[in-house]
């Protein structure tokens, strides 16, 4: 039973994490207000997670893991529906990579970020695109598609914040096939 208690625990500091980090960011969000938020005494933080840092990585740790499997030709089509459309309630309806950088004041959130970003969407676009300058194209579209998510989720600019997949898939994949001088598709079946 005090197993299940501690999961439990645990699981509540990271859900309150998450919100407070993605609306105020790392600096902006104390341990106590994440305890409070949670319930639960801060010390437990510290026991869970050893300290604030941990718990912000371990917070925003959330890129899907079945991202990049699937046809090549749908890859960018579901970049947009993990970055734009997910339901990414747990981080106060952003994706995770908004907490990051609501926090990139710190070189180690930037680091991480440039990782993340470079690693996961940017190499993956790059393997992708055909001709010269395929890493500074890739790195284009990323920003393009970051910027929509973005807009679309803490901007809320009204088109995009209505609009749905099938409205942006026409779009994003006439603008991801002139940048990877390949076709792409707008739509997955994921």
């Amino acid at each position: 039973m005090r197993k299940r208690d501690r999961e439990a625990t645990k699981a509540r500091l990271l859900e309150a994490a998450r919100l407070r980090f993605a609306r105020e960011g790392y600096d902006a969000t104390s341990v106590r207000d994440i305890a409070g938020d949670a319930g639960v005494d801060a010390g437990l933080i510290f026991r869970y997670f050893g300290n604030k840092k941990r718990l912000f990585d371990e917070a925003t740790a959330d890129i899907p893991a079945d991202l990049l499997d699937g046809p090549e030709e749908e890859l960018v089509a579901r970049m947009v529906r993990s970055v734009v459309f997910a339901d990414w309630t747990r981080y106060g309806g952003e994706h995770p990579l908004v907490a990051m950088l609501r926090s990139s004041a710190h070189e180690d959130t930037r680091q991480r970020i440039r990782e993340e970003v470079c690693n996961t969407y940017v190499r993956a676009l790059e393997d992708l695109a055909e001709g010269d300058d395929a890493e500074l194209r890739a790195e284009l579209l990323s920003a393009w598609l970051v910027g929509i998510g973005i807009l679309r989720s803490v901007v809320a600019t009204p088109a995009l914040a209505e609009a749905g997949l099938d409205d942006l898939a026409p779009h994003v994949a006439a603008v991801a096939g002139d940048l990877l001088g390949r076709p792409m598709s707008g739509t997955s079946d994921a």
